[in-house]
Formats: structure tokens, C-alpha cells, sequence
């Protein structure tokens, strides 16, 4: 098994792109054999194109599939993967069999990549193949409670490791012809519910059916928070206009509220990430 490494330094984050990118062109090489964590989002899907690119057959890259991964997400990223060539396998997981994931403390992420990784890393012994995910370094500043469960794993992370930023990613995904260059964040449904509000299949369907509402109506980037029976609904802010129109704001909330909740709000601060924290303590007292 190959040692985990450091953490990149400063100076490793002051490299220039091109460098970057030479650097993890190499490591793949190094490494051989790999697994990635891979959810068609930006960062692991220029990873799984560099791993790919380099390593052929060599590079897999595994997704998860759960309740807690909307159907939008999930048929998006197996098309990107089929449209870069990558050699893609589903993976179910079931973090919703566990009690502390349902729980929805502030370690729930913790108790979904300990499912997902204690798959990816029996996949990988049988195969001798490394795990990788797509950490950058702007990510390691964030409260992450997966990076334990990563640690714990041995996965690695190749574009935290050299000093990747997520404008780097994006730059040199543009580059390279990906579609996800500019491609919003889109965590997990079960992101979207409040910290010690207990995740549910219910909740999870009513998240995922209230997005489809937003997107349909045209909005690209949004997040429906969910505070018990309240949707809070986030709207990028250069979008948030069109959200204040009176028969866009009504048909939301009507739709909404046949989905199941007792009520919706528009947050006028718009989307940001980070706010459910926030917000649950708000809601709670």
C-alpha cells in the first residue's frame, strides 16, 4: 500500500496550472492502478479524465448510487463518464441502513463516505488498484468530517495534494473540453437538510422533486434547504430577480406545497454555501 502524503504546502500552491497538471500527469503514472471516487462533478471529473487519459483500463472510476444521489445527478455524471471514455461502474451504497447517518448529526458525512470508502477500498485490494477522490485545497478549510473517513481509508487526494484550487480545476477543465468547467456544486439531497433534522427517504424525495420544480422553471444554480416541514428555498443571486416575480414565486410555492410541505420561503440573501448551519440554529431556537 502506498503511503498517504502531505497535504500540499503553500508553495505547492503557488505552481502555475500547466505545472499542476504535469505534476498529477506524473503521479498517475507513479501510482499505476486507480480507483476514483467519482460523482460528475468538477473536481473528480477532471481527475478521472487525467487518470484516464494516462492510464487507460488502468483508471476506473466508481460511483456511488443511493437515495441520497438525486436522479438528475446520477444519469448527468454516467453521461459525462461515457461521453470522456471513462471506465465507469456503479456501486450501490447504503448509508441510509445506518442510524447515525439518519440521525443527521454534524458528522453525517462521515458515517456516508465510511460506506462508500469501505467499498472502494475492498474493490481496490481485489483489483490492487489506489483510491483516489477529488479533494482540492480550497476544500481543506471547510468543516469535512469525509476527510476522516478518507484518512481512516487511505484514499487519496491527488488535487489537494499538489495545491489545486477549484478556479484551477475549472480553468483547466475549460481547456480540456469539459462540459463541467463551469458546472454548479451539487452535493449530496441529504445536504439539504438541516443538522439534527433526521434524513428520511420522504425528505429526500421531497428535496429532490422541489429541485426538478426550480430547474424546470430555468433556475441553474439553487438549493431547497429543508427545516422540518419548511423549504427554504436558496436562488443564485444574479437569478433571484426572476424568483421574485410574482407568478414564479407563486407557482413555487404551489408546487411545493403539493410536494408536501407546510411551507416555503424565498431566502432573500440567495444561495451561499454554508448557510444551512446557520440557519438550522435559527429555526431550532
Amino acid at each position: 500500500m502506498i503511503a498517504l502524503p502531505k497535504i500540499a504546502t503553500a508553495a505547492a500552491a503557488q505552481r502555475t496550472t500547466a505545472d499542476k497538471e504535469r505534476n498529477l500527469r506524473s503521479l498517475m503514472h507513479k501510482l499505476q492502478r486507480v480507483l476514483v471516487a467519482y460523482s460528475g462533478g468538477v473536481d473528480s471529473s477532471y481527475l478521472a479524465k487525467i487518470a484516464t487519459e494516462e492510464l487507460g483500463a488502468d483508471a476506473r472510476c466508481a460511483i456511488g448510487l443511493s437515495p441520497s444521489v438525486s436522479e438528475f445527478q446520477r444519469d448527468n455524471a454516467i453521461r459525462i463518464a461515457k461521453a470522456n471514455g471513462f471506465n465507469i461502474l456503479a456501486l450501490a451504497t447504503d448509508e441510509l441502513a445506518d442510524p447515525e447517518y439518519l440521525a443527521n448529526k454534524g458528522d453525517r458525512c462521515y458515517f456516508c463516505k465510511t460506506e462508500l470508502y469501505s467499498k472502494l477500498a475492498k474493490l481496490a485490494s481485489e483489483a490492487d488498484l489506489v483510491v483516489l477522490d477529488g479533494t482540492n485545497a480550497d476544500d481543506l478549510g471547510d468543516h469535512r468530517p469525509g476527510r476522516i473517513a478518507a484518512e481512516e481509508h487511505k484514499v487519496r487526494s491527488p488535487l489537494a495534494e499538489i495545491g489545486f484550487t477549484k478556479a484551477d480545476i475549472r480553468e483547466l477543465s475549460k481547456s480540456a473540453g469539459l462540459e463541467t468547467w463551469d458546472q454548479p456544486a451539487s452535493p449530496c439531497l441529504s445536504s439539504r437538510i438541516a443538522v439534527g433534522v433526521p434524513v428520511t427517504l420522504e425528505r429526500l424525495s421531497r428535496v429532490e422533486r422541489s429541485e426538478n420544480v426550480l430547474r424546470d422553471l430555468g433556475f441553474r444554480e439553487f438549493r431547497v434547504r429543508v427545516h422540518g416541514e419548511l423549504a427554504r428555498v436558496e436562488i443564485e443571486p444574479m437569478e433571484l430577480s426572476k424568483a421574485l416575480d410574482l407568478a414564479v414565486a407563486s407557482k413555487i410555492a404551489r408546487d411545493l406545497k403539493n410536494i408536501g410541505f407546510k411551507f416555503v420561503t424565498l431566502d432573500l440573501e440567495g444561495f451561499r454555501s454554508g448557510s444551512l448551519n446557520v440557519a438550522s440554529d435559527i429555526v431550532r431556537n
